[in-house]
Formats: structure tokens, C-alpha cells, sequence
């Protein structure tokens, strides 16, 4: 919990960092002055502040970690500083400088974090390459959802095709789209191809159900074993393999369910160990587990692995940030349709992308993705966001007149109220689905 909590912290202080030093460079560009640049907000107090000698700005550290700004000189901001704004406009100021020099401003935190996920996923490609188990390849199968499993999906099933295009990609978000936009998927099933009709509604449903799609399907066989652990009292070893009753592979999600319908109850296990078959007795705990590790998927399924050069990895890089941006901004339609505003999430959410342990590639991975999001984030035509102030200064290039700055700050002040608003649903939905969801 900790370790997923630092990296979260860790993460947004990059993405913050990177997203105002946008607008800081080129303000400074521009001769425009900067009074203060801050990680996280600073209501009250702040965790550490520096003004260098002869400097304008100050820098700083807040204790609210929603964000951070750049305080421009004569920028209608949250700041609201009316007593600035009402003096006459100075030279170094952000109002007196024409409106392409604005712009550029305003867009630069965006284009910077864009810039900032495109060099991640460079870097990730380059220095760790990529490694993936194809999902024709995966021969358990996968394991399904409840609401996956009602549209005619079986565990077991290898998934082959969806719309007659392969499906030779690893199991990630584009593969997903592929598949619950396919007017049919083709499984493999025994040894026959079957179709199975995708309903048009069918994210939805995967929405409602709050249990994902799928996942590969492993057997049940233990890595390490918890001391003290009811496995550990069972006398569970390293390699022990669960079986049926019947003496076929148990699977995990077979185990799992098992092991919560048997909370504190006495249960029998057929166990294979080396080649001789088992029989133990065990006791889940109170939450219906038994505790251990089990085998990763590497160990059951060969991936592929690709290795890049310097040269080779930036085009990969690139072409994995545009694909991530553009099919984020592609599943914001879902946001719209019955049950949609129930999958937003706030912190708890984007925590629980870390892994509970920290792991190099995927904190990189999952920080240039959090930073595409907000870049688009950032984009929307929202007052109190780089996209609201676009719009304004979009309009004055226009009809050749600024916005009035009441009317700005009437406008600021809706969207802030929208966004805090925005902010407490996401986090309230967070709470309801970890605290209160079966």
C-alpha cells in the first residue's frame, strides 16, 4: 500500500514538474514574467518555497497534491488576484503580449506532457524492450467475467479472431477494443472455431459488472508459500500443483472461488507433487484465502520478445503514446451511455494502476500514460484548465476583441467549482467500489 502510494506521489510530481515548466519556459521566451511556480497546490501553507537572489519567481512545494500551477503576471487564473489586474498593463505582463505569444504559453504544459509520455514509452522500448504472450497463443485459454461469460464466452476458451482479424497481439487495451467492438469474436473451443456474437451494448455490460472481461487462464501451482499461512499448516510446498477431484489441472479462478466459499471450513485437496498425487486437508482464512504466491504466467507460456536499438525504439515509442492518446480519447464516448459516469475513478483508482511492489518498467509505462491523460485533460475546453483559456484566446483571434475580464473570472469560477465537483465524484466512486462493492 505504501510503496503504491509513493509511487503515485512520485509519478505526479513528474507529470506536475514537466506540465508547468511548459508554461514557465515559454513565458520566459516570450519576456513575460513569472512570480511563482509550484508543485502541488498551497492553500495556507507551504511544505518548502524559494526565492533565488534577484529573481522574480519563487519556487515551491504545496500540500495539496491536485495539481500545481505557475503564477503569470497579469493572467486571470486561480490566483483571482483582482489587485494586479486592475493596475494598467505593464509590458512583462501576459495581457499585454499579443495573442499568439498567449497561446503558445497556454499550450505548452500540454505539448510538453505529450512530448514528456512519447520519450517514456521511447525509453521503455529502448531499455527494456517489449515482451508479450500472444492471446491465440495462451493454450489454457482465458478465464471470463460473469457478464462476458452470458454473452456465450467459456473459460477455457482461446481467443482467435474478431472480425477475422487475428488476435496474435498481447491482451492489452487495444486488443480489448478489437474485441468488445467486433461484431463477432472467433474462439477456439476444443478443437473447433466457434462465433460468438458481440452485442452492441456490450461494454456496458462489462461496466455494470464491474469485473473486467478476461484474464489468462494458469493453473493453480504455488511459487512460495506465507509463513504461519493456512497452506503453510496444510503443509503446501514450492511446485505443489492443485488438481480436481477428478485428477484434472485445477485453475486459479476454480481455486480462488473455492477457497471463498470455504472461509474457516475444513477443505480436502488432490495435490501433484513431482509425480506423485496428494491428499491434504486445508482451512482458508477469514477472507477465504489461503496464502501464497503462485507461478507467474512466463512459467506456463513462452512470450514473445522483441529487443530495439537506439533508432529503432523511437518510432515504437511514438507509436504506442499516439496509439494509447488516441484510443483514451476514443473510449471517452463511453463516459456518455448508461452506467459510464460510474467507471470514472480518482485516486484510488490511478493508485491501484502501480503494482503493490515497485517495478522500474511498469511505474515508467504507467507514468507516461497518466501523462497523456493529462495532456488531453488539460486540452478540454473547461475554464480553469489550458483548454479554457485557449478557447478564449481562440475567440479573440477571431472577432479580433478580448473576453472581459469579469466575465473571465465569473467563467474561472464555474469551472473550478465543475472540476472540484468532478474530482469528488471520481473520488466518492473510488470509495463506493473499494468499501462498499460485492
Amino acid at each position: 500500500m505504501l510503496t503504491s502510494v509513493f509511487q503515485l506521489f512520485l509519478s505526479l510530481m513528474i507529470l506536475v514538474l514537466v506540465h508547468e515548466f511548459g508554461h514557465f519556459l515559454f513565458a520566459r521566451i516570450f519576456k513575460i514574467r513569472v512570480e511563482k511556480f509550484y508543485i502541488f497546490f498551497n492553500p495556507g501553507f507551504s511544505l518548502f518555497r524559494y526565492k533565488p537572489k534577484n529573481s522574480e519567481t519563487e519556487y515551491g512545494i504545496g500540500w495539496l497534491p491536485l495539481g500545481g500551477y505557475v503564477k503569470i503576471a497579469g493572467m486571470v487564473d486561480e490566483s483571482m488576484d483582482r489587485e494586479q489586474m486592475a493596475e494598467p498593463e505593464k509590458e512583462w505582463e501576459y495581457r499585454s503580449h499579443p495573442a499568439w505569444h498567449r497561446l503558445f504559453v497556454t499550450v505548452a504544459g500540454v505539448v510538453f506532457n505529450f512530448i514528456l509520455a512519447l520519450l517514456i514509452y521511447t525509453f521503455v522500448a529502448f531499455h527494456w524492450g517489449d515482451s508479450y504472450i500472444p492471446l491465440n497463443s495462451a493454450s489454457y485459454g482465458m478465464e471470463f467475467s460473469n457478464a462476458a461469460l452470458k454473452v456465450g464466452f467459456r473459460d477455457g476458451d482461446i481467443l482467435h479472431s474478431a472480425d477475422g482479424v487475428l488476435l496474435d497481439e498481447a491482451f492489452d487495451d487495444a486488443a480489448f477494443r478489437k474485441i468488445v467492438e467486433a461484431k463477432t469474436v472467433t474462439v477456439r473451443r476444443e478443437d473447433s472455431l466457434v462465433n460468438i456474437p458481440i452485442p452492441s451494448d456490450f461494454v456496458q455490460r462489462l461496466m455494470r459488472d464491474n469485473k473486467g472481461f478476461a484474464n489468462y487462464r494458469v493453473p493453480f501451482v504455488i511459487d512460495s508459500v506465507m509463513p504461519n499461512s493456512p497452506a503453510s499448516k496444510a503443509g503446501l510446498l514450492k511446485d505443489d500443483q492443485f488438481l480436481t477431484a477428478k485428477g484434472n489441472v485445477a485453475f486459479r479462478s476454480d481455486c480462488t472461488v473455492l477457497f471463498a466459499q470455504s472461509k474457516g471450513k475444513e477443505l480436502p485437496l488432490s495435490i501433484l507433487r513431482g509425480t506423485d498425487t496428494l491428499s491434504l486437508r486445508i482451512t482458508p482464512d477469514e477472507n477465504g484465502r489461503i496464502c501464497v504466491y503462485m507461478k507467474p504466467l512466463t512459467c506456463f507460456y513462452t512470450p514473445v520478445e522483441l529487443k530495439y536499438g537506439f533508432f529503432e525504439s523511437i518510432p515504437v515509442g511514438i507509436k504506442k503514446g499516439v496509439s494509447k492518446l488516441t484510443g483514451y480519447v476514443g473510449d471517452m464516448k463511453y463516459l456518455f451511455m448508461k452506467d459510464g459516469g460510474a467507471s470514472i475513478g480518482g485516486f484510488l483508482t490511478i493508485m491501484s494502476l502501480f503494482p503493490p511492489e515497485f517495478d522500474a518498467q511498469i511505474f515508467w509505462q504507467v507514468t507516461a500514460f497518466l501523462s497523456l491523460i493529462l495532456a488531453f485533460m488539460n486540452i478540454l475546453p473547461i475554464p480553469a484548465l489550458d483548454g479554457g483559456h485557449v478557447l478564449f484566446i481562440l475567440y479573440e483571434m477571431i472577432f479580433r476583441r478580448k473576453p472581459s475580464q469579469k466575465f473571465m473570472e465569473r467563467a474561472l469560477m464555474i469551472g473550478m467549482i465543475f472540476l472540484m465537483a468532478l474530482l469528488l465524484y471520481a473520488n466518492t466512486n473510488d470509495v463506493i467500489r473499494t468499501f462498499f462493492s460485492n
